[in-house]
């Protein structure tokens, strides 16, 4: 049983043998920005029909400059039906009437669901480069974001105390993708120990009482004004920054499965631990494209 499950994994985890594999999608298109951005990183720019608008977007999207260019689309089946594609890129939780409609027609329909954990986000970039026909080029990323993560200094000692503030109040609780990063960073997320898992919405209050050593702050300082975000201004959190308690971390840098969860890591390390944090841990990890 043990021989026939290690098999099986390494079966999983391999490229298929170029002879056996399926013919690469000539014309794919996606729905869903952290489907473009792996779409763009990993496809050869001739095969790729369109991606979402918000690819070309600098303030949520890590691949600006690739989408340049690129026809885009508001996940509109009326945009994606001309375009004939043989693989649409989706997300489990948008487009829902479009991607039942593509599957409906017969197209391939790839839905990528919201990676909870670091392996997960592996898995994702493995299935989807497997997808598209370029195993070698995911493998080859997720590689240097293994190389990246593992650089990473080593704690010691007491895990410092975090919490994540996003706009509207809202943090990152068990079973995300930012909690993961969080503990493999060397910080206890004290928002683990809420009533909600996954994500839910903090009175600042509790933020206050619960006094963590650290405040991730989940924005763009380059984004705009807007309500949402003013409660990351409140006099009451402003000691956190100018105690050197606060970690600035973009939505863009950790919500999706790609390069940029080793930066984000190595930003979240910077807070970790107790002592001052080296230089290497300030420097952005991974590079701004992983050319195919």
């Amino acid at each position: 049983m043990l021989i026939a499950a290690v098999a099986s994994a390494q079966q999983v985890s391999s490229p298929q043998p170029e002879e056996t594999r399926p013919p690469k999608p000539a014309r794919i298109a996606s729905l869903n920005l952290c489907g473009d951005e792996l779409l763009l990183r990993l496809a050869d720019r001739d095969r790729i029909a369109s991606v979402t608008f918000l690819a070309g977007e600098p303030g949520s999207s890590n691949v600006a400059a690739l989408a340049q260019g690129v026809p885009t689309n508001r996940g509109l089946a009326e945009e994606i039906v001309p375009l004939e594609p043989d693989l649409v890129i989706t997300g489990a939780f948008t487009t829902r009437a479009t991607s039942d409609l593509l599957r409906r027609l017969g197209v391939p329909v790839l839905e990528l669901p919201m990676p909870t954990t670091l392996d997960e986000a592996y898995e994702q970039i493995r299935q989807v480069a497997e997808r598209i026909g370029e195993p070698e080029r995911g493998a080859a990323m997720i590689s240097r974001m293994r190389t990246e993560i593992a650089a990473l200094p080593a704690r010691s000692g007491r895990a410092r105390t975090a919490i994540v503030l996003r706009p509207n109040g809202f943090t990152a609780g068990k079973a995300s993708l930012a909690d993961d990063l969080m503990v493999r960073a060397g910080l206890d997320n004290l928002a683990t120990r809420l009533p909600a898992d996954k994500f839910g919405q903090l009175p600042l209050e509790e933020v206050v009482v619960a006094h963590p050593d650290v405040l991730v702050v989940d924005t763009d300082p380059a984004a705009p004004p807007s309500l949402a975000e003013s409660l990351l201004d409140h006099p009451a959190l402003r000691g956190f920054s100018q105690e050197g308690r606060t970690v600035v971390l973009p939505a863009r840098l950790w919500a999706c499965a790609g390069p940029e969860l080793a930066e984000a890591a190595a930003r979240l390390s910077v807070g970790a631990p107790p002592q001052t944090a080296t230089s290497q841990a300030l420097a952005p990890l991974g590079p701004q494209r992983d050319k195919p």
